[in-house]
């Protein structure tokens, strides 16, 4: 792929396409196409070229184009080979939707109630995570601000829309303690504790441009500004070793989290129906069905198969997200039928914010609704 691709943003003109100088030129177009897996390119003379089923890695190449290989490595990649971040693809290749022919279709409702509020998801045509959240309030979808962030909790907190914290759990449980003090103050209603990153993956792409964003002081910015850890910082890494300290916490920790967070508290990388059963015993509020998208063990088990098993396992006792693999509108509603109340969706609108921005990330959270409305 070259600077000669053109792509058209506009489906509505038939003017004459430009060349590709930058994010801000490529075709936003084609990130809310991918949203719906179709991809809207131009030719040379102007005709248009619909391909259905965009190639993965012809999306690579336009990431590529526009942030520089080392960042798209980072952004696109996986654990170790990136087996499981294959996998997880394949298992949604796997699942066929059956069509249902002359049902009602007038009407359709995109409420959702999870945790005791009610979300309503619409379509919203209009760089950091201050972008994102605004986004997600304009399309009515709650955001979750990472723990890995570089914005602070309070400057996050300023999107007007639904927040949810999620939070890489520190090994100081003062420090914790800190965390979610500050998430509660600024309105974060909802607590998601990521279990799969008490150490960081083996990534090869990443080593190979030698880009780790955290050891570079970029993902930091929430700890770097918590008063409790300034206190105490002796080291620059003092951070990284602390939230990734290579030794997890254990089912009876969670009453420590329960103690220090009075909201809803859902576990992130749920994987087996045991580990279902003990979130129930622990009286969690929900779950999600995740394998970090690849990007923690090499060779895990496929989330999407998992799924059925653990909903048959927990019935109604806890609400079931899912996420890792959702890629368009066909993969939500392949998630919602096997089991999960509502899903995340992480790598579409990050490859539209590596593409165009906020713009780009709007586009991608259309598209992936777009299936719902069309």
């Amino acid at each position: 792929m070259n600077s000669t691709l053109k792509i058209d943003f506009d489906q509505g003109t038939t003017s004459k396409p430009k060349p590709v100088t930058g994010p801000n030129d490529l075709l936003l177009m084609l990130v809310q196409h991918w949203g719906h897996n179709e991809s809207v390119f131009t030719t040379e003379d102007g005709r248009r070229d619909f391909a259905t089923g965009m190639l993965f890695s012809s999306l690579i190449g336009i990431i590529t184009l526009a942030i520089g290989l080392i960042y798209c490595k980072h952004y696109c990649g996986g654990a170790g080979e990136r087996a499981t971040m294959v996998a997880n693809r394949h298992a949604f290749m796997q699942w066929k939707i059956v069509p249902r022919m002359l049902r009602p279709t007038g009407k359709r409702d995109l409420h959702i109630e999870l945790f005791g509020e009610t979300y309503i998801q619409s379509i919203f045509y209009s760089d950091k995570e201050t972008d994102l959240a605004q986004v997600c309030a304009e399309t009515g979808v709650p955001y979750i601000l990472s723990t890995a962030s570089t914005s602070t909790i309070e400057v996050a907190a300023a999107s007007t829309g639904p927040k949810w914290f999620q939070l890489y759990w520190p090994k100081d449980h003062s420090i914790t303690k800190s965390l979610l003090s500050r998430a509660k103050s600024q309105g974060y209603k909802v607590l998601v504790v990521t279990l799969d990153t008490w150490t960081l993956a083996w990534r090869p792409a990443d080593l190979d441009g030698g880009y780790i964003p955290f050891v570079k002081g970029l993902g930091n910015q929430i700890g770097f500004s918590d008063p409790v850890f300034r206190a105490r910082i002796a080291s620059k890494y003092e951070w990284l070793q602390g939230v990734f300290s290579g030794s997890s916490q254990g089912w009876e920790d969670l009453k420590l989290l329960r103690e220090a967070w009075d909201g809803p508290i859902v576990l992130k990388g749920i994987q087996h129906p045991d580990d279902a059963k003990l979130a129930v015993a622990a009286s969690c509020n929900g779950i999600i069905v995740s394998n970090h998208g690849g990007r923690q063990l090499d060779g895990a088990v496929r989330s999407l198969d998992m799924l059925p098993e653990i909903v048959e396992a927990v019935g109604d006792k806890i609400t079931v997200l899912f996420d890792s693999g959702i890629r368009t509108g066909a993969d939500i509603i392949k998630a919602l039928s096997l089991g999960a109340k509502a899903v995340l969706v992480a790598r579409p609108v990050i490859y539209g914010f590596a593409i165009a921005g906020r713009r780009g990330q709007n586009k991608s959270c259309k598209g992936c609704l777009q299936i719902w409305t069309n």
